[in-house]
């Protein structure tokens, strides 16, 4: 049985509980074909072990102290009220700056919300795509000009570094990388047992500008639900509308309103998503897989897995399997 990928939360003074807490409750949920852990989930401080102080009412006892970090493989650094230098300056604290130095090369890391800020001190961040919390996203812009700030996104996957907007954008993150790690199975069960939604593509937008409806007012909730169910069919504006008895242009206008996307972004991305679940558990071929996930052609089915994965679905079911995803 293969040793499970270790994973440090770093608690930093001010720290938002919520935010703190998403690492532990995704990653704990993993488990792999025979029911074993596929993580841990060590939470640290960046100094001495004992109580680090919360943006809320109490305090937490943290029970390590950043020697943890000399052995992760993935560390995620949770948003924080009280930043500093971090925030005012665009500098890691002595402390910090010490805690980081331990991490080894090669370790993956994370931020959730404004953690990115610790990640760009640290120069982690420089040329690369990033996010934060949207209403951050011009000082954080403006103390890391190197930084390619994208304030309109979910999250960012540059590889071995991550960064999340806010708050459930931490949930969405987090569920991607066990996705990424392994597999679209193994993710959607933690999201069943999490009891949110088990994908929001990273690009989805961040600030949806009515995202609950007015008492008594018609939602797309429903149309969307039919849509998944007939992914291998084709699916129109009028085909929609019609489910919730609105005109198109009613229809579209809310449908961007509640879901931050257009009708054809988001029939995309839920086909995709499909067509990956697909992959991953079944053997059939790329033919009847672009027809069941709605892509009618494997040409277009690969063009659009090089657009959202980079690669396409031989190569994608190749790489899962070769790094023992359970098929």
């Amino acid at each position: 049985m293969s040793t499970p990928h270790r994973v440090a939360v770093l608690a930093l003074d001010g720290v938002i509980p919520f935010e703190l807490g998403i690492p532990q409750r995704i990653f704990d949920r993993a488990r792999g074909p025979a029911g074993e852990r596929l993580y841990t989930v060590t939470t640290c401080a960046v100094a001495a072990p004992g109580p680090v102080r919360t943006s809320a009412d109490y305090a937490i006892v943290v029970e390590h102290g950043p020697e943890v970090l000399d052995g992760a493989d993935t560390v995620i650094v949770p948003a924080s009220y009280e930043l500093g230098p971090v925030y005012e300056r665009g500098t890691l604290t002595g402390g910090l700056a010490a805690a980081l130095a331990r991490v080894r090369p090669g370790t993956r890391f994370v931020s959730i919300c404004t953690g990115s800020f610790v990640l760009a001190a640290a120069g982690l961040l420089d040329g690369r795509p990033a996010t934060t919390h949207w209403s951050s996203a011009d000082a954080f812009q403006r103390l890391h000009p190197r930084v390619r700030v994208d304030p309109n996104v979910l999250f960012v996957d540059d590889g071995d570094v991550l960064t999340s907007a806010g708050v459930a954008a931490g949930i969405d993150l987090c569920l991607h990388i066990v996705r990424r790690d392994h597999g679209a199975a193994v993710a959607n069960e933690v999201a069943r047992h999490t009891v949110v939604p088990p994908f929001r593509d990273g690009g989805q937008a961040q600030y949806i500008e009515r995202p609950l409806p007015q008492p008594r007012q018609a939602t797309t909730a429903a149309a969307r639900a039919w849509a998944l169910t007939r992914l291998d069919e084709a699916i129109t504006l009028r085909d929609m509308a019609e489910r919730e008895s609105m005109s198109v242009r009613t229809f579209t206008r809310r449908f961007r309103e509640e879901v931050g996307v257009s009708l054809g972004q988001w029939l995309v991305l839920q086909r995709v998503e499909r067509a990956r679940q697909l992959l991953e558990s079944t053997d059939l071929s790329v033919d009847r897989i672009a027809r069941e996930a709605g892509f009618g052609t494997p040409q277009s089915m690969r063009q659009h897995l090089r657009a959202t994965l980079g690669v396409g679905p031989t190569a994608y079911r190749r790489t899962f399997r070769a790094r023992g995803g359970a098929a």
